[in-house]
This record gives structure tokens, C-alpha cells and sequence, in this order.
């Protein structure tokens, strides 16, 4: 079965508000992932709520406008994203707003985590669409796609951004504790997306189609 088709004269825009919206969970991610936080004795980040949020806006793309316009999602996003992601990040690096002056000098530190953010959003937004898709096609249970997807793409994602973050950094804490916080940071972003965000890609999904004339939750794509 091929995915639910967009009207065509609204696909563009459809493009337009999901390249927006990846780029914007990108540049609050990795705001986020610079405001530590303990959770049961274990280092975290604010980053680990907040992101997930892109895997639930990938699968319902793959799902209803297919897996090529879900890449070109990621091609449009990616750029726009490492340099806003820079931008925001230096303005309110720590935490706090630090002026505009602060774009004069350029923070190595800050476009670390801004290129991490690219190579992993990169590398696990495409793992994500092919697992999703590929799974989609296999199998007759809705959730199955969106809960492997997750569990794959995001493993990709967090060991990628963390590594390429933190490891050997200037930042102390961050380079000695990079290695726990990526783990309980996966392990929060796993809860968040299988007990929220699968729910409620098959509550959008479902919404969607019978908006379009089709019935929800198709037995194979």
C-alpha cells in the first residue's frame, strides 16, 4: 500500500512547516543539552526531553508523504539548523543571554555541540526513516515502525551528538560524565518516545487519514 498522499497543491507547505519544525526542536535541543539536570542520582540533560519530538515528526512524514519526501526534509533542515543552532547557542550560552556581541568571537566550544547536533540529527533522522520504512512494509502492527524506529535512530543520534560533543572537552563536567549522561539521556528519550510519542503518532496518524477519506492504521504499506 503506498503512504497517504498530501493534496498535492499543499505539499510544499506541508515541506516548508516540517523543515520549520525540525529546525526549531534542533536549535531547543541543543539549548537544552547544555542545562545539565539529575535524575535518580544520574546526570542528564534538559536536551533528552525535547528532541524526541523529531523522530514523531520524521515517522508521521515516512508515513503519510513517504520516504524520499522525508529525506528532503532532513537535506532542507541540516544546514539551516547547524547555523542557527551556533547563532542561538552562543547567545544564550550557559544559560543566559549574553548580547549580541558575543557573535563577534567565534566559540569553538559552542559550535562543537552545533556540529554534533548536525552529523547525529543527520545520521539518526536517516536511520530512523529507513528502519521506520522498512518495518512499515513487514508488518501489520501500527506501532512496530515508530516504537524500532525510535529505538535505533535515537541510539545513532545520542552515541553520535555525545562523542562528537564532549568527548576530550573543554567543558570539565561534560567531558568527564559525557558517557553516563549519554546513556540515561537514551534511556529518557526511549520512556519519552515508546510511552508518549508512539501513542501519539498513531492518535495523529489515525486523525489524519480519516480527515483524508482513509481508514487508519493500514494493515501493510
Amino acid at each position: 500500500m503506498t503512504p497517504v498522499q498530501a493534496p498535492h497543491s499543499r505539499a510544499p507547505l506541508a515541506l516548508f512547516l516540517l523543515v520549520a519544525l525540525h529546525i526549531a526542536i534542533v536549535i531547543a535541543s541543543n539549548y537544552l543539552v547544555q542545562l545539565p539536570i539529575t535524575l535518580l542520582g544520574f546526570h542528564s540533560t534538559w536536551g533528552a526531553f525535547s528532541f524526541p519530538f523529531i523522530f514523531l515528526a520524521t515517522d508521521l512524514t515516512v508515513r503519510l508523504i513517504g520516504k524520499e519526501s522525508a529525506r528532503r526534509v532532513i537535506t532542507r533542515a541540516m544546514f539551516p539548523a547547524l547555523v542557527a543552532s551556533y547563532v542561538v547557542g552562543v547567545l544564550f550560552h550557559e544559560g543566559h543571554f549574553n548580547g549580541a556581541g558575543a557573535l563577534q568571537t567565534f566559540n569553538t566550544f559552542v559550535f562543537r555541540i552545533a556540529f554534533a547536533s548536525f552529523a547525529a540529527y543527520v545520521l539518526g533522522q536517516l536511520l530512523d526513516i529507513q528502519v521506520f520504512d522498512r518495518i512499515r512494509q513487514q508488518s501489520r502492527a501500527w506501532w512496530l515502525a515508530p516504537a524500532a524506529a525510535s529505538v535505533f535512530g535515537q541510539a545513532l543520534d545520542t552515541a553520535a551528538f555525545f562523542s562528537i560533543a564532549f568527548w576530550r572537552s573543554t567543558d570539565a563536567f561534560m567531558a568527564a560524565n559525557w558517557g553516563e549522561i549519554a546513556m540515561v539521556d537514551y534511556i529518557i528519550k526511549l520512556v519519552v518516545s515508546l510511552l508518549l510519542f508512539v501513542p501519539a503518532y498513531g492518535v495523529v496518524l489515525a486523525a489524519v487519514v480519516r480527515t483524508m477519506g482513509r481508514e487508519p492504521y493500514p494493515a501493510a504499506a
